[in-house]
């Protein structure tokens, strides 16, 4: 883990009681008594949304999170992610890539790098007006039992928990379980049934979370709870899928991914034709091969799909 050295003056400190202190924190039963912080004070008090979801996301969950975390940020919504690989990553580069701002829950010091993947991200996020957050003081570094505990504050923190993708068992719910407690939302996005890395979304959506099907179902959720509205003026010309199998396939992997053999016997090609129609697909952007071998949509095909239907051929 790398130790940032911060200095001194922008070194921030909020106890409970100072005015600074976010008053939405006070939500929580035992709100902590210390903040230790880098960046804006008073973003922390600004309209926010928790993106948030597994560290091994699918083409599937980084393109959901994505979505959720670009619409915020056009919305004039603070995106609140605790800053780890996968969902949370992905939420964080979103936001800023709409000129949004980024709050960051470590759980460790906030002058502490973990993952270290977060740091391009961190840097960024305090470039832009956002704030990196922990609730123990300078120089810890991370343990095991502080990851629930930011969870909470990522939760209080913020007025709706998104999640864009979570197995089960998952750090997740300890975020989404505060959310409820304390009068926040929780949105889910519905994923295959057959996908690990849905159970744990699909078992929020069984448990009472807003079901996210679509990007029309978010405005409406993100209108309804913040009160604000983004409006899409875009291309309305849709990409174009000019061979059949490419949609049947494309329905077929947004559901599940799957591996070569599995795809040639869908659409009855021999060993060699679906792997020249597989490379045309990775060629096109359409497609791309995971690391257990199974292919899987790209996000940007995904993200074609839920903005011109799925029904475009």
């Amino acid at each position: 883990m790398k130790t940032v050295k911060v200095p001194l003056r922008e070194r921030i400190e909020i106890a409970l009681g100072d005015s600074a202190y976010p008053p939405q924190l006070l939500d929580l039963p035992d709100p902590p008594s210390r903040l230790y912080m880098r960046g804006s004070t008073e973003v922390l008090t600004e309209p926010s949304l928790a993106a948030i979801g597994t560290r091994r996301a699918t083409p599937y969950g980084f393109a959901v999170t994505e979505l959720a975390a670009g619409l915020a940020a056009e919305s004039g919504i603070v995106v609140v992610s605790g800053g780890a690989i996968g969902c949370d990553q992905c939420a964080g580069w979103a936001a800023l890539k709409q000129g949004g701002k980024h709050i960051i829950v470590l759980g460790s010091g906030a002058d502490v790098v973990y993952p270290s993947t977060s740091e391009p991200l961190i840097e960024a996020a305090l470039e832009q007006g956002g704030a990196v957050v922990s609730i123990v003081p300078w120089g810890t570094q991370p343990r095991p039992y502080l990851f629930p505990k930011r969870n909470r504050v990522i939760a209080a923190l913020t007025r709706a928990v998104f999640v864009g993708e979570a197995g089960m068992p998952s750090g997740t719910f300890s975020t989404a379980e505060t959310a409820e407690s304390i009068g926040r939302e929780v949105l889910a996005v519905p994923g295959s049934i057959f996908s690990p890395n849905s159970k744990g979304s699909n078992y929020l959506l069984g448990s009472g979370a807003c079901c996210i099907a679509c990007e029309e179902d978010l405005e409406c959720a993100l209108s309804r709870i913040f009160g604000t509205l983004r409006y899409c003026h875009g291309d309305t010309s849709a990409p174009v899928f000019d061979d059949p199998r490419c949609g049947r396939l494309m329905d077929a992997l947004t559901a599940s991914p799957m591996r070569s053999d599995e795809i040639a016997r869908m659409l009855g090609l021999d060993a060699r034709g679906c792997l020249e129609f597989l490379s045309n697909l990775v060629i096109d952007g359409l497609v791309e091969q995971l690391v257990d071998g199974r292919y899987a949509p790209t996000k940007e095909a995904l993200h074609a799909r839920t903005a011109f239907g799925h029904n475009r051929r």
